[in-house]
């Protein structure tokens, strides 16, 4: 069945790109520091956990060395700029949000962004009450596209992963959700999804469009 018509009992929401508009600053931070780095090796890494995202821009710039400084400038950019107001939401997140609390529906978040950030970015944004098990890329072995960090959430929500419907906004996120069994709702941000990842799940232009789904998810 597709994400239209199945029936959940949770959701697990990425964060970046997706309940947060921090991909777009992100990237231009890298792009603007390093002029080596083009956009197409940059959205290489988007939905990708640290090591993994370190290892295709180490390969980019000659070193590991390099990219792991190039890191720490970026932060620090980021935090000069944003500072504790945090980033933006995407448009339609926070009512998405109050309507899910509404319904009664356990929420999750599966980033692949490292735990301590993503509890940093939930709570500046004003969105970290709305979660109970919050987890980070560096909490399993394996990041996405493997299933484990879906595999994960869905273990502390206490349910199967077959019973949780997943929103992303990258492919390599949509693929570890499949993988683990999900139902996938894709909201694409910085890339288009990929053509045989995308109609397996429901793609919508924004979160905007998600409420009027959900009489047909819970």
């Amino acid at each position: 069945m597709s994400a239209v018509t199945r029936r959940y009992e949770a959701v697990i929401f990425d964060m970046d790109g997706l309940l947060i508009d921090s991909e777009r600053p992100i990237r231009d931070a890298w792009l603007r520091l390093e002029a080596r780095l083009t956009e197409a090796d940059y959205l290489q890494t988007v939905g990708r956990s640290r090591p993994d995202s370190l290892a295709v821009l180490a390969a980019k710039l000659g070193s590991e060395a390099r990219a792991l400084a190039l890191y720490e400038q970026v932060d620090a950019e980021l935090t000069e700029r944003f500072g504790t107001a945090g980033f933006p939401l995407k448009p339609g997140a926070l009512a998405l949000l109050q309507a899910l609390r509404a319904r009664g529906v356990p929420l999750a978040v599966a980033s692949s962004t490292r735990h301590a950030k993503v509890l940093e970015r939930l709570g500046a944004a004003g969105l970290i009450d709305f979660f109970g098990p919050i987890h980070g890329g560096d909490q399993v072995a394996r990041g996405k596209p493997h299933p484990d960090l879906f595999e994960l959430a869905a273990q502390s929500l206490g349910i199967d992963p077959a019973r949780a419907l997943v929103f992303e906004d990258s492919s390599y996120g949509a693929r570890g959700a499949l993988a683990a069994g999900a139902g996938v709702v894709l909201v694409p941000d910085l890339k288009a999804p990929d053509p045989e990842i995308a109609p397996q799940c429901l793609v919508l232009a924004s979160l905007d469009e998600a409420p009027a789904h959900l009489p047909n998810w819970f």
